[in-house]
């Protein structure tokens, strides 16, 4: 039976505390108390500094989210899975869904608020086989953390060289320039996070006004512009062509990637549960406001590019797989005034850079504690002076850039990134729900400070546990539709005792 975590009501004897004149102070320093007892009851000494608060630890999971990168930059996706009906009605759907596994990861996050995550969830939780369905469910949530966060840097990369076709429309950037601007990317971010890990939680929430700064300047610049006209509203959220993929009506399901991968890493957020006080609370709240509130800025978001979208068949065509340059572009009927909008997502995805960099490095740490990957004591070290795992930024950065080499070989790279960051986070996800709905009756997440109930809890297990969307699929070639081939789908008392 797992330790339980002790009640913010009470000290470890289980006494109540006097509340002294200063009460600021001693409230800061009672928690501070019990966020270290419940860390010790889980397994783990306290090695990080708790400094981040719930709106910082939001707003680093809406970074992770980057909304108009997570959406724009797989956009070209959505346009061969049918235009504007997969882009709004594909979000919406998507919500819904993601709601549901925000709901289920915040209550285990809660039940058990440690860095480890879905394979400490999975150890807690089974019956048998602890061991393996924890280790197991560890390499399946490293892997998506690597490949989620080479996602973001290979397509800010890919960006990159898109913005530059808009000057310099005969630039196609070749595999090694492309691998070059990516390796530029990872130093930069492995700098930032290993230098400036005081200042991260305030450029968390720079990066959120950076946001929703940059929404509503795209909102209004595109509505106002319009080069290319505007369509009806019918048009604008009903036009479906399933001509361009040659799938017929499963087109739709293909579309769904941008906004599966928007909200694919809200799980991630769940590695910085020793860095916020009060995790138990904190963290699931955190996961469970990034859907709506991240959700409702997104559709100002698409909203404007479907009504102003220029013909798919010409989109289709947009230079280094990256459509949202050239709508910008052609919207707005100037090279200064699509770089302008294409440089506010620039910047959203230097934050979301930096942002998913970290929660990535923290897994790496936290699995590495437990002794599950070569040279473990090496990658669980803090820095004390940094307050960071900095050998285990090193790791995410050097697998990051081993994997970038695929480029070289293969122009879908980023596509494969995308697909198999999405589909192991979305296993890692289901392990732990799975056994917590299926095996262990909800019993263990009942007890959590932070749950949805019965009935709720069991509904949005069910949908999270049932629903694997499709992601990518690449243009038609010839007369035929595409191969089934070339698709990617989507979609002791703690566990370190038992690795090694």
């Amino acid at each position: 039976m797992p330790l339980e975590v002790i009640p913010p009501q009470a000290d470890e004897k289980g006494t109540s505390t006097a509340t002294p004149p200063n009460k600021t102070t001693a409230r800061s320093d009672i928690r501070s108390i019990q966020d270290l007892d419940s860390l010790t009851a889980l397994g783990y000494t306290p090695e990080l500094r708790r400094n981040r608060s719930l709106f910082t630890l939001l707003f680093q999971t809406l970074a992770i989210a980057a909304i108009p990168y997570g959406e724009g930059s797989p956009l070209l996706v959505a346009i061969y899975g049918g235009g504007q009906l997969s882009i709004f009605v594909g979000w919406l759907v998507v919500l819904v869904l993601d709601e549901c596994v925000a709901l289920s990861l915040g209550e285990l996050a809660s039940r058990y608020p440690t860095s480890a995550g879905p394979y400490y969830w999975s150890f807690q939780i089974a019956k048998r086989h602890k061991t393996e369905l924890s280790f197991i469910t560890g390499w399946i949530w490293l892997i998506g953390n690597w490949t989620i966060t080479l996602s973001v840097n290979f397509g800010f990369a890919s960006l990159i060289s898109a913005t530059i076709t808009m000057f310099h429309e005969d630039f196609t950037a070749t595999p090694w320039q492309l691998l070059l601007i990516f390796y530029a990317i990872c130093l930069i971010t492995l700098f930032i996070c290993t230098f400036g890990n005081r200042l991260l939680p305030m450029v968390d929430t720079i990066c959120a006004g950076w946001t929703a700064i940059s929404i509503l300047i795209i909102l209004v610049a595109l509505s106002v512009k319009a080069d290319v006209g505007r369509h009806s509203a019918a048009y604008t959220l009903g036009h479906y062509d399933t001509s361009l993929s040659g799938w017929g009506g499963f087109t739709f399901f293909i579309g769904l990637l941008p906004a599966a991968y928007t909200f694919s890493a809200i799980g991630m957020i769940s590695s910085m549960a020793e860095e916020v006080s009060d995790p138990a609370l904190k963290v699931p709240l955190a996961m469970s406001l990034c859907i709506p509130t991240g959700g409702l800025a997104g559709l100002f978001f698409i909203i404007p590019i479907c009504a102003t979208l220029p013909p798919l068949e010409a989109i289709v065509s947009a230079p280094s797989g990256q459509a949202l340059p050239y709508i910008f572009h052609a919207v707005m009927g100037s090279r200064g005034g699509g770089l302008g909008l294409t440089l506010l997502v620039l910047g959203v995805t230097m934050f979301c850079s930096i942002s998913i960099t970290v929660a990535a490095s923290r897994c790496t740490w936290a699995f590495a504690r437990d002794d599950a990957i070569p040279g473990a004591a090496l990658f669980s070290t803090v820095n004390e002076t940094l307050n960071a795992p900095v050998y285990a930024l090193l790791l995410v950065t050097a697998v990051q850039m081993a994997l970038g080499l695929i480029n070289l070989g293969s122009s879908s790279a980023f596509t494969a990134f995308i697909s198999v960051g999405v589909i192991a986070l979305a296993v890692s996800y289901a392990i732990p729900i799975a056994i917590s709905l299926l095996w262990d009756r909800r019993r263990e997440v009942s007890q959590a400070r932070w749950n949805c109930g019965s009935l709720v809890g069991t509904l949005v297990n069910v949908s999270t546990a049932a629903h694997q969307p499709p992601t990518v699929s690449h243009k038609r070639t010839e007369n035929r539709p595409p191969r089934i081939s070339d698709l990617l789908l989507r979609k002791s008392s703690y566990p370190g005792d038992h690795f090694i």
